[in-house]
């Protein structure tokens, strides 16, 4: 090659500035998404941490045999199932 100056066509500077447009705003959103992921595993971890020290209250409020009726809030204790 010599060193004369060549211009890509019209249709080679367009495809390159496309692709490589394009190309950028999937790494913003992939970018903008692991942010979000992040956010809510976080928010995850609070909800299980307080789930966790609620049982815990729980547990030494109605015995560690207790069960809860999620619809009605009644706690009974665990049948072990032996007479």
């Amino acid at each position: 090659m010599t060193n004369e100056t060549v211009n890509l066509t019209a249709e080679e500077l367009d495809f390159i500035k496309t692709g490589t447009q394009e190309y950028t705003k999937i790494k913003i959103n992939l970018g903008d998404l692991e942010l979000q992921k992040q956010g809510l595993i976080a928010q995850a971890e609070k909800i299980r941490e307080a789930f966790a020290n609620n049982e815990k209250v729980l547990i030494e409020k109605y015995g560690p045999n207790s069960v809860i009726n999620m619809q009605t809030g009644e706690v009974k204790q665990k049948e072990d199932g032996k007479n």
